[in-house]
């Protein structure tokens, strides 16, 4: 999957000053953190969880890259896992890795049990995650399953990581909504 970055499209919508729809934003994602070719977050939207405003133009996911969306908001992203490099880097050098990752993304507290993966992480969120190409791994701490195109993950707040299965990336959208987990 050549360049995955320039391939992603988003269409984000608005009115005009009449009351009418239209494109707001036709174009690659408002923001991009790749941690190596083709593997990484792409966002798409960022909604702050406010009341719903259809005239803004405002690209509201530029700015840094979040694990989480906003205290009752949402965030729609494309993120991809790339395959395994067999070989290329110790288990030391991947967990400092993952851990590195997600200090970045502001969430090096989300990670509370890393021993069957070092990118095993927690978020107090709802994520619905649809696999569009490839196939990947979902790693929970007491189950795994295979996913492949068209399948579709509800993840209720637990421990989990991606892992890529063959030799292409795997690339899904994801949706996480904010919410207060019992």
């Amino acid at each position: 999957m050549n360049n995955l970055k320039t391939r992603l499209r988003r269409v984000i919508t608005a009115l005009d000053s009449e009351g009418r729809s239209f494109a707001s934003i036709d174009g690659p994602p408002g923001e991009i953190l790749e941690w190596r070719e083709d593997e990484g977050l792409y966002e798409i939207w960022t909604d702050p969880g406010q009341a719903l405003a259809r005239r803004d133009r405002a690209d509201l996911s530029a700015g840094p890259v979040q694990l989480s969306p906003p205290f009752g908001g949402m965030k729609v992203r494309w993120f991809s896992v790339a395959p395994s490099r067999a070989g290329d880097e110790s288990d030391e050098d991947l967990a400092s890795g993952a851990a590195s990752a997600f200090a970045q993304i502001g969430a090096a507290q989300d990670q509370p049990d890393t021993s069957r993966h070092p990118a095993m992480h927690l978020t107090s969120t709802i994520d619905v995650i649809v696999v569009v190409s490839g196939r990947v791994r979902l790693l929970l701490d007491a189950d795994e399953r295979v996913l492949g195109p068209g399948d579709v993950v509800l993840q209720r707040g637990t421990n989990h990581a991606w892992v890529c299965e063959g030799d292409e990336p795997a690339v899904m959208v994801a949706v996480l909504s904010d919410r207060v987990l019992a």
